[in-house]
C-alpha cells in the first residue's frame, strides 16, 4: 500500500525543480547593517529593517528594563489577566503617532488583519480588495466569510467600476488595500481610492506595514503621506519593520477599535504581545517623534541605491520607496543570483511563486538608514559582479 504522505516529497521535490523550493539560512547575529548567515559575515540587503532599529540601544535598554520589571511573558490573553500598562500606554502613543482616535495592539501585523477584517464584515458583505495584496489581507478577507472582489492593482477607476456592478447585492461594502506594495515598492492611490469610497459609502480600510516609519511626515505613514487623517477608518501596521520589533496594530475610529476588542478573534483567544516587545515599540515610537534623520538617512540611501542600479543596467521595476526589487523573472535565474551573491558576501534572498507571481522571480533588496555609503557600494560592486557573469547586465 503506497504510503499516505509520499504525496509530500513529490510536491517537495516538484519545488526544487522549478526553483522554488526556499532554503532557509540562519542568522547567527543580531539584525544590522552586516550579519552573521550560515557561520559567513555578510551585507545584509534582505531585512525589513528600515530604520536599523532592531538593535538599537534605546530599544535593547527598554525591553530589559521591562523584562526586569514585568518578567518575559504575559501569561494570559488579553480580556482576562494579559492586558499590562505597557499595552495600553503603546495603543495611547499610536493613536497620538498616527493622529486617530484610538488604537488596538497585537501580536503581529498578520494577526492584525485577521483580527480586523471578519469583525468588520461578514457573510452579508463585500470585500473589494487589490489583486495584489498580502496574504495576511486574504486569509482575512477568506476568513470573514464575505464576498470578495477584486479590483486591478492600484486602480481606482478599475475599483468604482466594481463597486457599481456589484454593491447592491450586499449590506455593507469594504475596501482594502496595502499601502506600500511590498514586492514591487509602489505606493497605493489612496487619495483615488477613498474618493471613491466617500461616493458610494464604503468603509476603507489600509495596510501600512511598509509605509510606518518610511512615508509621511517622520514615518507616522501613508495616510499623513496623503493628508487623509481622519477619512480612512482604519489602518493596520506592524512593529516588524521599521519600528525593528515584533507586534501589530490597527488605529482609526474609536467606535471600531473598541469593537474590535470586543470581538477580535485573535486578540480574544491569543495571548498578548511580550512586555519586552511592547516596552521596546514605545521607544521606537520615542525616536521618531524626536527626530526625522533617521527616516531621511533611509530615503537618501535608497535613493542612492536605485539610481546606480538603474545605471548598471537592472530592471527595478515601478519601485518608488526604499523597496528595490531586482527584476530577473526566471526563478532559477534568481536563485542562482542570490546564491552568487552569498559567494561575494551580500545576503539577499531571490523571491519567487507564490511570493510573486509566476514568471516575475526576483531579488529584493531592502535598504537600511543603517547601510554606510561604504556598504551601498560593496553591495553594487556585488551585483555588477553577479549581473555580467550571469547575462543580466
Amino acid at each position: 500500500m503506497e504510503n499516505k504522505l509520499n504525496w509530500v516529497q513529490e510536491q517537495l521535490d516538484e519545488l526544487k525543480q522549478a526553483g522554488l523550493y526556499n532554503t532557509i539560512r540562519t542568522i547567527g547575529s543580531a539584525q544590522g547593517a552586516w550579519l552573521t548567515v550560515d557561520g559567513k559575515r555578510v551585507l545584509d540587503f534582505c531585512s525589513n529593517n528600515y530604520l536599523g532599529l532592531a538593535n538599537h540601544p534605546r530599544l535593547v535598554q527598554a525591553a530589559k528594563d521591562a523584562v526586569d520589571r514585568y518578567g518575559v511573558g504575559p501569561a494570559a490573553v488579553r480580556t482576562i489577566a494579559g492586558t499590562m500598562d505597557l499595552h495600553v500606554e503603546l495603543e495611547r502613543r499610536m493613536a497620538q503617532f498616527k493622529g486617530v482616535e484610538d488604537a488596538i495592539s497585537l501580536q503581529s501585523g498578520f494577526s492584525a488583519n485577521l483580527t480586523v477584517i471578519p469583525a468588520t464584515v461578514g457573510k452579508e458583505d463585500v470585500i473589494f480588495s487589490d489583486e495584489l495584496n498580502h496574504a495576511s489581507i486574504i486569509d482575512g478577507c477568506r476568513l470573514s466569510g464575505a464576498k470578495i472582489i477584486r479590483f486591478k492593482h492600484a486602480d481606482a477607476g478599475d475599483l468604482e467600476a466594481q463597486v457599481k456592478a456589484h454593491m447592491k447585492d450586499y449590506r455593507r461594502g469594504l475596501v482594502i488595500s496595502d499601502g506600500v506594495f511590498s514586492m514591487d515598492g509602489d505606493i497605493a492611490p489612496l487619495d483615488k481610492l477613498y474618493e471613491v469610497t466617500q461616493r458610494h459609502d464604503l468603509m476603507l480600510m489600509v495596510d501600512d506595514a511598509h509605509g510606518e516609519g518610511v512615508l509621511g511626515r517622520g514615518g507616522r505613514g501613508i495616510v499623513d503621506h496623503f493628508g487623509l487623517h481622519g477619512k480612512v477608518d482604519i489602518e493596520i501596521g506592524t512593529f516588524s519593520k521599521a519600528f525593528g520589533v515584533m507586534g501589530g496594530v490597527a488605529a482609526g475610529n474609536a467606535g471600531l477599535i473598541e469593537w474590535f476588542r470586543q470581538r477580535g478573534r485573535p486578540f480574544l483567544f491569543s495571548s498578548a504581545a511580550t512586555p519586552a516587545d511592547v516596552a521596546a515599540c514605545l521607544a521606537a515610537v520615542d525616536l521618531l517623534e524626536e527626530s526625522t534623520e533617521l527616516v531621511e538617512r533611509l530615503w537618501s540611501n535608497a535613493d542612492f541605491f536605485k539610481k546606480e542600479m538603474k545605471a548598471l543596467g537592472f530592471d527595478t521595476g515601478h519601485s518608488v520607496t526604499p523597496i528595490t526589487p531586482v527584476m530577473l523573472g526566471d526563478a532559477k535565474l534568481a536563485r542562482a543570483f542570490s546564491r552568487e551573491l552569498f559567494e561575494e558576501g551580500v545576503f539577499a534572498m531571490a523571491l519567487g511563486f507564490p511570493t510573486v507571481p509566476v514568471g516575475k522571480a526576483r531579488i529584493r533588496v531592502m535598504i537600511s538608514a543603517e547601510h554606510s555609503m561604504d556598504d551601498l557600494e560593496q553591495g553594487l560592486a556585488a551585483f555588477a559582479s553577479v549581473g555580467k557573469r550571469l547575462g543580466v547586465v
